[in-house]
């Protein structure tokens, strides 16, 4: 009887084993999206650089999480006791324009550009991590119900935004420091950001 096994367990393993040699190599893993979507990781680069642009002093000064504009890398309460006022423009006697021209003034060291003045309290960012500014920026109830292509236009055309690579000389005559992305390829990374989906990594 264990003859007859063995008679038939060999020829049965022989079968087992030209089956396995004649399948196909196994594929390595595919780690790429489903056609028409983004790989996983796509838009995490560009996020990084547009994050380190929009949570450096240039850009933070003006989304502060309360009603006082900052001044400086170390983010200190403007000068002179201005605040927000009603509409981010600071109050009558103290309004923005008052100071902050079109453009720089090299001589007295005040900043200027278009439309100086606070963002929307609801996008205060001082303090935030870059997911939560991330997610502010993306909110339309807190964006003012930008979507994506307004906000490419803000974030890559706005000359108050752009500003932060022009940012001019403070009151002793030294040179502001710049964000630490160059304009062009923050421009892009905001591009790319967009067209990934805008990813928020966790």
């Amino acid at each position: 009887m264990a003859q007859l096994k063995l008679k038939y367990i060999f020829p049965a393993l022989l079968l087992i084993g030209g089956l396995l040699l004649a399948a196909p190599p196994a594929s390595p893993l595919d780690t790429s999206a489903p056609d028409g979507l983004p790989p996983p990781t796509a838009g995490n680069d560009s996020y990084d650089k547009v994050m380190s642009v929009l949570t450096h002093p240039r850009c933070i000064n003006c989304h502060p999480s309360d009603h006082l504009p900052k001044q400086g890398l170390e983010g200190r309460p403007h000068h002179f006791g201005v605040a927000r006022g009603a509409a981010g423009h600071g109050f009558e006697a103290t309004n923005c324009n008052t100071c902050h021209q079109n453009e720089n003034n090299d001589y007295s060291g005040v900043p200027g550009a278009p439309h100086w003045g606070l963002a929307p309290a609801s996008m205060g960012w001082q303090g935030l991590s870059r997911a939560e500014v991330a997610e502010a920026l993306l909110d339309r109830s807190r964006n003012g119900n930008r979507g994506y292509e307004a906000l490419i236009h803000h974030l890559t055309e706005d000359p108050l935004v752009l500003w932060a690579w022009s940012p001019g000389v403070d009151a002793a005559g030294q040179p502001r420091e710049k964000p630490p992305v160059a304009k062009e390829a923050y421009i892009k990374a905001v591009k790319d950001w967009f067209a990934a989906g805008a990813p928020i990594p966790r």
